[in-house]
């Protein structure tokens, strides 16, 4: 979802004058350290959209109207979700924070909206709030809680010109953008002033960006694009809660008034997913990925990525000064498949034993693509091996001296020299762990 830069930097020019000053208030500063230090996450796809078991973007995939997508509310009754038991399990997976969406790209609000009734507790059987249990559940355990909004709306008649996707929604083809403006900034507002949340991760701006492909029909549609007006809607959050920390998936480089940057399914400044390839700003960042392959709940897919897999991209998203943003997508009972459960729990048992070599740090000195990475926190660089041929690793520009090095599991004292700039590491094969060998080193 590459955005046409010349269209980026047009709308740039119109969308941030509300914020063309910004300046992060001190609250806004702690919650970007605070971001920083937390490292993992949990990223929740949930919605309607989980009953045909497709996943989230069924509305789209499947080309369904509004008039029939509006039956799926009246049949998502989830008794099975326990918000305790979901923020137990981030909590034993090493989690600081949970991301959840509270409205997805088909327009269904997971929350009591007062600006819409299309939403959890008015038109389903179940009648709860779920992110309000989730909120409630967060503050007893110690969690932070984000909220998903997608500004992309495939049901709401006003989300007008059409974007590249929901074109088979069946919605005139009429309507006012800048009353869905004020319809999303004041789900928005509700959501920043009536529940106890960290911040928001905005989505679906790139549907508004000119040329797109859809890549479900392979069918290119020409839009001429529309001003989201980010700076208006960054200024009211911001003037709700300074604190509060703005992020937003549309492939850039960060805005004026946002304050961390995300990356879809891909490290920071890579490229491997087509969504990626944005350069990297200055601000916090952070990496979200799927389990299996599917961000909601797909029925059909079974292939869910290993543990070792698992650990390994949130040590190199560390590696990478980013936060891992793991998602699960609950089935339509409101319960998290076992698969992923178990997954998390192994995680957790890894982050128990290691989890200071990733909690708190920053990016560290060394990053030898797919082989090595490092985490570093004041005079202490944790080296991650990934990959090694033999006991001994050469890792070139290595400037800094070194008081000690130990490994990190048992303090054992570690081989190495300096020679010419390359640090020589020699770890035994018996000291080696097939996950993730961890040196710790002093600098002096």
């Amino acid at each position: 979802m590459k955005i046409i830069k010349t269209l980026f930097l047009l709308v740039l020019c119109n969308t941030i004058m509300a914020q063309e000053n910004y300046v992060p208030a001190k609250e806004n500063l702690e919650a970007r350290e605070w971001f920083q230090d937390a490292k993992f996450g949990m990223f929740i796809h949930w919605g309607v959209y989980s009953i045909p078991g497709d996943g989230e973007w069924v509305m789209q995939r499947q080309d369904i109207p509004v008039d029939r997508y509006e039956l799926l509310p009246s049949f998502f009754n989830p008794q099975d979700f326990d918000a305790k038991e979901v923020v137990s399990l981030a909590k034993e997976a090493g989690m600081k924070y949970i991301t959840i969406t509270t409205k997805h790209h088909d327009g269904f609000a997971m929350y009591d909206s007062k600006v819409s009734d299309y939403n959890i507790v008015k038109a389903t059987p179940y009648g709860k709030d779920i992110l309000r249990m989730l909120e409630q559940e967060c503050e007893k355990q110690g969690i932070k809680l984000f909220a998903y909004y997608s500004q992309l709306d495939w049901h709401h008649p006003d989300y007008y010109p059409r974007g590249w996707t929901g074109r088979k929604t069946g919605r005139p083809e009429s309507g006012d953008w800048e009353t869905y403006l004020k319809y999303q900034d004041a789900q928005i507002r509700e959501l920043a002033e009536n529940y106890n949340i960290a911040g928001f991760w905005f989505d679906g701006w790139w549907d508004q960006a000119p040329h797109k492909k859809d890549w479900h029909k392979a069918v290119e549609y020409r839009i001429k694009g529309a001003d989201w007006k980010l700076g208006r809607t960054y200024k009211m959050i911001h003037d709700v809660n300074p604190a509060l920390l703005i992020g937003n998936n549309h492939h850039e480089l960060p805005i004026k008034g946002e304050d961390f940057q995300m990356f879809e399914k891909d490290l920071p400044g890579k490229n491997t997913s087509g969504f990626g390839g944005a350069d990297i700003g200055q601000l916090p960042l952070e990496t979200c990925e799927t389990i299996n392959h599917s961000w909601g709940f797909n029925l059909q897919d079974g292939k869910h990525k290993s543990v070792k897999n698992l650990i390994r991209y949130l040590v190199k998203a560390a590696g990478n000064n980013a936060n891992f943003l793991l998602n699960v997508g609950p089935m339509p009972n409101g319960d998290i498949q076992q698969e992923h459960k178990e997954r998390l729990k192994a995680i957790g048992e890894w982050i128990n034993t290691n989890g200071k070599t990733v909690y708190g740090t920053r990016k560290g000195p060394v990053n030898v693509e797919n082989k090595i990475v490092s985490t570093q926190k004041d005079k202490t660089v944790y080296l991650h091996i990934l990959d090694t041929e033999g006991e001994e690793a050469a890792i070139e520009g290595f400037g800094q001296k070194i008081k000690k090095a130990v490994m990190f599991k048992d303090q054992s004292p570690v081989k190495h020299r300096l020679k010419k700039g390359t640090l020589y590491i020699t770890v035994p094969a018996d000291k080696q762990n097939d996950v993730d060998t961890i040196v710790e080193i002093t600098l002096k």
